[in-house]
């Protein structure tokens, strides 16, 4: 993927990405390695399986992978002190990990999900994002860094799915709509130059979506669906506008994809 002019400017400084052993994440972290950024790729995955997914993508320099259940609290503070003494804090953020497992908030439906399964989901999805933008923007204040945080966020954060298996994934990400745009405006009122934006794809080929289409009995090679590259490129279009510009939401489809 080539870089976009502007992307210079991130050239030798530190991007985390979360999520970053497969799917978006991992499509994220090889751009933003090829643009140049020194890249912490972190997921719950083993270092190795990090490494080897990237690899793939034929991303083999500026990274460092890192396990980290970002939905576990002490594990994620462990890994931003990490950070903070091994790469001089950070630059960027890209909270990219998501869950998906298809099934109703209650049991008057015929697949309700288990407390367990409910409750891991609201904390990866959300309370992650959440608690990894909060130390980001403290490592940020650390280190005179104005950054850049960027949440994966889903058409579904905007408009809620007829088919009732997506609930409570759409209401997690419904959280960080309002969580993206309560943080911009939190961070403005105090003059912070730290940048906020919401990305949210419609399908994208992944193993996530996959389990959804079969949930929802789709042919996954006739419905219309992006690619990770396609996040990452809006990633970068993001990160490469000018310091004064903060894009605050991109919502992003295939060309003839129509709504669940």
């Amino acid at each position: 993927m080539t870089s976009l002019p502007g992307m210079e400017r991130w050239a030798g400084k530190t991007a985390v990405v979360t999520g970053a052993g497969s799917g978006i994440g991992a499509g994220v972290a090889a751009a933003l390695a090829a643009a140049g950024m020194r890249v912490v790729a972190v997921d719950r995955k083993e270092e190795a399986a990090i490494t080897e997914a990237l690899n793939q993508l034929k991303c083999t320099s500026n990274v460092t992978a890192r396990q980290c259940d970002v939905s576990d609290l002490s594990q994620l503070g462990e890994t931003f002190r990490w950070l903070d003494q091994h790469h001089g804090g950070v630059s960027v953020l890209v909270s990219s990990a998501g869950m998906l497992l298809p099934g109703q908030i209650t049991d008057v439906g015929l697949n309700p999900l288990d407390e367990e399964v409910l409750c891991q989901t609201l904390d990866v999805n959300t309370t992650a994002v959440v608690m990894c933008a909060k130390h980001a923007v403290a490592c940020m204040k650390r280190h005179g860094i104005d950054g850049h945080i960027i949440n994966i966020n889903s058409l579904a954060g905007h408009y809620i799915p007829f088919n009732s298996d997506m609930n409570v994934y759409s209401a997690s990400k419904y959280a960080i709509t309002a969580f993206t745009q309560a943080l911009k405006q939190e961070l403005a009122h105090f003059k912070s130059k730290i940048k906020v934006t919401s990305i949210s794809p419609g399908a994208v080929s992944s193993n996530m979506a996959s389990k959804m289409l079969d949930v929802l009995d789709k042919d996954r090679n006739a419905r219309p669906a992006l690619k990770p590259a396609d996040i990452a490129h809006a990633v970068l279009y993001a990160l490469s506008t000018p310091p004064n510009v903060n894009v605050n939401e991109l919502t992003i489809t295939s060309v003839t994809e129509t709504r669940l």
